[in-house]
């Protein structure tokens, strides 16, 4: 076994615990167990919210038990009701398929899939996809009766609103998936989020009625940010996600570096693998000097790190600190110019206009390629004001004109008006 804590003490001091069968620590302390959780394909990449159960995962590995990812591509099809006040809109199978499989991808960044403990991806379309409804209503169905399923929370919060028949099933379709990996994978174990616990005693229902089996349960807390908001929204209300596509390694470190004082001492916990020392003197830090931003620091390089990779996260700290700390752009990488390219204006820098210096980058031009002035005559009284910086350098009313020496690498420039309004240009 490992010498890491047991799941259940680690998982206790980082408030990732909610709730767990009376069972589970001798369970623990017996031996391996191999412990399962769900993950919904309704979307081509997973959320920030996605990490807690995730992260669950990975403390149960690291205490020396064997974790299964479960994609759901058989019951994503109908439609998960907990948490949900509303029908899903239901998706069509190759739409699953795709999303499955970039959540698989996903999935593999945080586990270890070797040795004795070593990971295991399911996708349990692999099962229900070919169970026919009357195996389906005689070896699992005939277990539950109404009265059981219509106490559950997820079923009860929904019923004077309405819910339909298919979502009204997934419990039993969720109970059967933990019976299948019962039986194909030794697994005793679901984890999920609270609202899942009816979902998931109902699968221990199952099993000890049709395999005689012991098996135990999980549960993490619903997270929300100290203001009341439900975490894991941007400023701008969408889903913070681990696809770089959809937000990118910049985006996605600006968001953790934007950690509220008042959450981040929580989030250390529950998103990183930092030990109880190190997250103990960042809370020290957050109180001596919070304007430093020592913790949100260690916080958002850690998670953007574990997601995207070391290099994406050291990209990202450079953008950070060059819009955000007045970092010297001439020191910028490569990497940083262009990752910088989308998030920020950029232009392409087109031939001199009519009447433009025959030398050098007319600065005028740039700025309205960048869109900071409307005209060249704004553009004139913006350097007139002493309003305007290229690549880190205060400009004047002369200094209509830079030279191609001035250029940073990969020949670029970056105007800056005023603190915080940016553009970058390439020269070809």
């Amino acid at each position: 076994m490992s010498a890491h804590p047991a799941p259940i003490s680690e998982l206790a001091w980082r408030e990732l615990l909610f709730q767990h069968t009376e069972g589970l620590p001798a369970a623990f302390a017996a031996g391996m167990v191999t412990g399962y959780c769900g993950f919904d394909p309704t979307a081509s990449s997973l959320h920030v919210g996605n990490l807690i159960p995730v992260m669950g995962l990975v403390h149960l590995q690291r205490a020396g038990h064997r974790p299964i990812a479960l994609v759901g591509g058989g019951t994503g099809m109908i439609g998960d009701p907990s948490g949900r006040s509303s029908e899903r809109t239901l998706q069509d199978l190759d739409t699953i398929r795709a999303n499955a499989e970039a959540i698989r991808g996903q999935l593999a960044r945080f586990l270890d899939f070797e040795g004795p403990t070593g990971a295991k991806l399911v996708n349990n379309a692999d099962w229900l996809a070919d169970l026919s409804l009357l195996d389906f209503l005689r070896d699992t169905g005939k277990h539950f009766s109404v009265n059981y399923m219509l106490a559950k929370d997820s079923v009860k919060s929904r019923l004077e609103g309405g819910i339909s028949f298919t979502e009204f099933s997934y419990m039993l379709l969720q109970a059967h998936d933990y019976l299948e990996l019962h039986r194909r994978e030794g697994v005793t174990l679901q984890l999920g989020g609270s609202d899942q616990w009816g979902n998931i005693t109902a699968g221990l229902e199952l099993i000890r009625k049709t395999a005689g089996g012991e098996a135990h349960a999980l549960t993490f807390p619903l997270i929300t940010n100290a203001d009341g908001t439900k975490f894991g929204k941007s400023t701008g209300g969408g889903s913070v996600w681990l696809d770089p596509a959809r937000t990118s390694p910049y985006q996605f470190y600006q968001f953790w570096i934007g950690t509220d004082d008042r959450d981040v001492s929580r989030s250390l916990r529950f998103f990183t693998l930092l030990p109880q020392a190190d997250i103990e003197s960042l809370d020290a830090a957050l109180r001596a000097a919070p304007e430093r931003r020592a913790a949100q620091r260690a916080l958002a390089a850690d998670v953007t790190a574990r997601v995207h990779g070391a290099d994406a996260a050291r990209v990202a700290q450079e953008v950070s600190a060059l819009l955000f700390e007045k970092a010297d752009p001439q020191g910028l990488s490569e990497a940083a110019l262009t990752a910088l390219r989308a998030e920020i204006p950029f232009a392409e820098y087109e031939a001199p206009a009519e009447g433009a210096p025959a030398e050098g980058i007319d600065v005028y031009q740039c700025l309205t390629l960048l869109g900071i002035a409307a005209s060249r005559g704004a553009a004139k009284r913006l350097l007139e004001q002493g309003g305007i910086s290229v690549n880190g350098a205060k400009l004047s009313a002369a200094d209509r004109v830079v030279g191609e020496d001035r250029l940073l690498r990969g020949r670029h420039l970056l105007l800056r008006k005023g603190q915080r309004e940016f553009g970058l240009v390439r020269v070809p």
